[in-house]
């Protein structure tokens, strides 16, 4: 009986201590979830506190009148003012309004201060930058200015420091301040020059190609090496001679060496008026960079009584860089040239500051450039600057070697660009708009230009070395003059057309010259896919429209494909490949060659080519040296052409021949579908692996993604597309394309048609943060007006004189 009610009082203990239990963990989670809820009460207040305001009435100190700023449907801001000194203070004002914190991490990143607000993750970064000097180079710029130029840059940094100045006194700057807990500092002219250079930057001049150069040579027999250079250089038993004589440690060296995308670049044509439905030229660019959140561009409409123009611009710059005003329209693409030379340089045994040249010892300048680390000490920096530039070779370490390398570079020295922004912006022909490129000297650019009386033109622009000896593929003697720059590309021989007889021009970083041109350009050009689908489509289709414009940058038709796989499959035994192989070569060979998200053979045939590649050389080459390999897609293509017409290269026979090489690396590329995607090759899809996403600068780091960074969508396109679309090898996330889009009908000028991806702003809750996603994935374009009647019922924000 006992043992009865002992159980009996267990069972009611446990019972009054589960339902305790209980009551405590829903207490509990109760009091959690409030907290929750209080904690996203709170951000959400403090975020929504810092969305900037678009309506009311502003005073600004500096202004000599007042000014409009309406907002269009997509964002786009349009500002009226009644002079330019009002018209950039308020550009100044609104862009920092949208964007402040890109602007901010911008200056930083290419001026080498990343580290003080992030920490020592980003301390080479930053020795990079220091050693390159763009900020420097900027500094070194602002002289170069007429008068009326640097004061629109100091207008421009007025408006932006008085936007710093409000946000900071009313506690409502941009979340992200707060995550990193720190201030932007005020800003000043060199900071937008300093954005500018980090653009030429970013746009490239090869200097890692001639390093991988001399690595090849350095690493394997000189006739395997040459197969991978683009051509055999002038004087080249002796230039190769001297990189085999000199060598550097490459992987210690620039272990840390920031390359850019080597897929950065752009479409762009312009067609005449014969060839248009409206007898008015049609013009559609759609430049080709990193993709990120906020958009690389800013949209805007600026005007006052000498100007009207329309277009994007980089956050932190004044003016307009690719757009149109009310005569002409223009847009650019990347030339690519050799911008950037690596010469070797002798150093003293006794005095790591002295190198020779000529038989004679001279002193470099050394310039202390200690980086400050956020929660961490500060870290000396030294840059030593040869004639030539500066040492580039030891900014990881400093072991001061014999022999060095520094970078001659033409962004390095003081240029104006900005200059020919404002007088683009203001010109009204062809020759106004040529005049105005006089002062545009780095990066070198594809210029197409329509105006409304009919004229179409082209020209390549921008500062292109000269070389006494040498062509840029190696390093070069640095200890004798023998090797200098005798100057640049003359302006009168840079390419130009001007209304040719076929009624249109296009770009695509393709090879622009002929073999009769008298001067060097490159040895890298893009591969010809897009190029040549472009000039296909403009060639074969009469009667364009705007529609037609849209719809060829929006264009996934995959022109190498079409080449390859007719080569590459045919090499495949299929008495060699298991069930799910055989099902991929029947994908691969019922393929449309189009690269569109709902379709398999796109995820298939990218897996390929880049299997392709790694069976070529990566046993071989140094996968530390491979970000350095520049012309990489080019040089697979080659090999695979030059085999398939029996011309079997080194790199190929190394890896069985083309049927072998064919057939392994098709074997590699199903393993990772299947991987990816599963067993069923009817169910494997492109759009699957290639989203689009827009990642935001703290949107790498868990939770702060789900707050930054857009919703994935799925994309078609690929990089050899139209619609370029560059991926991620090992995510397949897209990361990088046109981030701006625009097409131009000169018979209604006022208007242009444009997507910004993903948006206009870059504050994670306005309206505008990220609602052109979809449209960049599905060519969905919004109209931006200069005229006032179209934009005047958007919202108003007037700023006014302060008293």
């Amino acid at each position: 009986m006992e043992k009865v009610i002992e159980r009996e009082y267990e069972k009611e203990y446990r019972t009054s201590r589960g339902t305790k239990l209980k009551k405590g963990l829903t207490i509990g989670f109760t009091i959690i979830l409030i907290l929750a809820l209080i904690v996203t009460s709170i951000a959400i207040y403090v975020l929504q506190r810092s969305l900037p305001d678009i309506r009311g009435e502003r005073a600004l100190a500096g202004l000599t009148g007042p000014v409009s700023v309406y907002r269009d449907q997509a964002g786009t801001p349009h500002i009226e003012a009644g002079s330019l000194k009002d018209l950039y203070m308020a550009q100044g004002f609104v862009t920092a309004q949208d964007r402040l914190f890109q602007m901010d991490l911008s200056r930083r990143l290419a001026s080498g201060r990343l580290s003080e607000v992030v920490g020592d993750g980003t301390v080479d970064r930053d020795r990079f930058f220091r050693t390159l000097g763009l900020r420097r180079a900027a500094e070194a710029s602002y002289d170069q200015y007429s008068t009326d130029a640097q004061k629109i840059l100091q207008w421009y940094a007025d408006g932006v420091n008085a936007y710093i100045k409000e946000a900071k006194e009313k506690n409502i700057l941009p979340p992200e301040f707060t995550i990193l807990d720190y201030e932007p500092e005020k800003w000043t002219p060199t900071d937008s020059l300093t954005i500018g250079k980090y653009m030429a930057f970013d746009l490239g001049g090869h200097w890692e190609g001639q390093a991988f150069r001399q690595y090849l040579l350095q690493t394997f027999p000189e006739e395997k090496a040459l197969e991978l250079f683009p051509s055999y250089p002038k004087d080249g038993p002796v230039i190769i001679s001297e990189a085999k004589s000199h060598p550097v440690d490459f992987e210690k060296s620039f272990a840390g060496a920031v390359i850019p995308d080597p897929f950065n670049g752009s479409n762009n044509w312009v067609v005449a008026g014969q060839k248009t439905e409206s007898g008015v030229p049609l013009l559609a660019n759609d430049p080709h960079l990193g993709l990120g959140t906020p958009s690389i561009w800013y949209e805007t409409h600026l005007k006052a009584d000498e100007m009207n123009v329309s277009g994007v611009i980089f956050a932190g710059i004044p003016g307009i860089i690719v757009g149109h005003n009310e005569k002409i329209a223009w847009g650019v693409t990347n030339v690519g040239p050799d911008v950037q030379d690596l010469y070797i340089e002798k150093r003293h045994p006794e005095n790591a500051e002295l190198f020779l040249y000529n038989e004679e010892w001279e002193k470099a300048e050394v310039i202390d450039e200690p980086i400050k680390v956020k929660d961490g000490e500060t870290v000396d920096h030294q840059v030593t600057i040869t004639r030539h530039g500066p040492i580039v070779s030891e900014f990881a370490r400093y072991d001061e070697k014999d022999t060095a390398l520094a970078m001659r570079w033409t962004a390095l020295d003081p240029s104006t660009e900005l200059e020919a922004v404002i007088r683009m912006n203001q010109a009204d022909d062809w020759d106004t708009f040529k005049e105005a490129l006089t002062y545009f000297h780095t990066p070198a650019q594809n210029f197409v230009f329509a105006s409304v009386d009919g004229d179409i033109a082209y020209r390549a622009n921008g500062l292109i070395p000269i070389r006494k000896k040498g062509d840029s593929l190696l390093p070069v003697p640095g200890w004798t003059d023998e090797y200098e720059w005798e100057g640049y590309i003359p302006w009168e021989d840079l390419p130009t057309v001007v209304n040719p007889s076929k009624g249109f021009i296009a770009t695509a970083n393709n090879k622009i010259v002929d073999d009769d041109y008298p001067y060097h350009i490159t040895h890298i050009w893009a591969q010809p896919y897009r190029q040549q689908r472009i000039v296909d489509t403009l060639s074969r289709i009469g009667q364009l429209t705007t529609k037609s414009m849209k719809d060829l940058q929006m264009d996934q038709y995959n022109l190498q494909a079409a080449e390859m796989v007719p080569i590459l499959l045919p090499k495949i035994s299929r008495t060699d490949l298991n069930e799910i192989e055989n099902d991929g070569y029947e994908l691969l060979a019922k393929w449309s060659y189009e690269d569109r998200i709902d379709l398999g053979g796109p995820l298939l045939f990218h897996l390929w080519m880049s299997a392709m590649s790694d069976v070529l050389f990566e046993d071989q080459i140094d996968k530390k040296m491979m970000k350095f390999f520049d012309g990489r897609a080019q040089a697979v293509d080659e090999l695979i052409r030059n085999a398939d017409r029996g011309e079997i290269g080194i790199w190929m026979r190394d890896a069985g021949g083309l049927k072998a090489a064919a057939t392994e690396s098709f074997k590699r590329a199903v393993k990772e579908a299947v991987a990816l995607q599963g067993d069923e090759t009817k169910n494997w899809r492109w759009g699957q692996y290639h989203s689009l996403l827009f990642e935001h600068p703290l949107g790498s780091i868990e939770p702060l993604n789900l707050l930054f960074n857009p919703d994935e969508v799925e994309v078609g396109g690929s990089r050899v597309t139209v619609m370029a679309a560059g991926w991620d090898q090992k995510t397949g996330k897209v990361n990088h394309g046109a981030a701006w889009r625009t097409v131009v009908d000169l018979s209604d000028i006022q208007r242009s048609q444009n997507i910004v991806g993903p948006g206009q702003s870059g504050h994670v809750l306005s309206t505008w943060y990220d609602d052109q996603v979809l449209d960049w994935a599905n060519g969905t374009y919004h109209t931006t007006s200069i005229e006032k009647e179209d934009y005047a019922d958007g919202d108003q924000l007037r700023l006014v004189p302060a008293e």
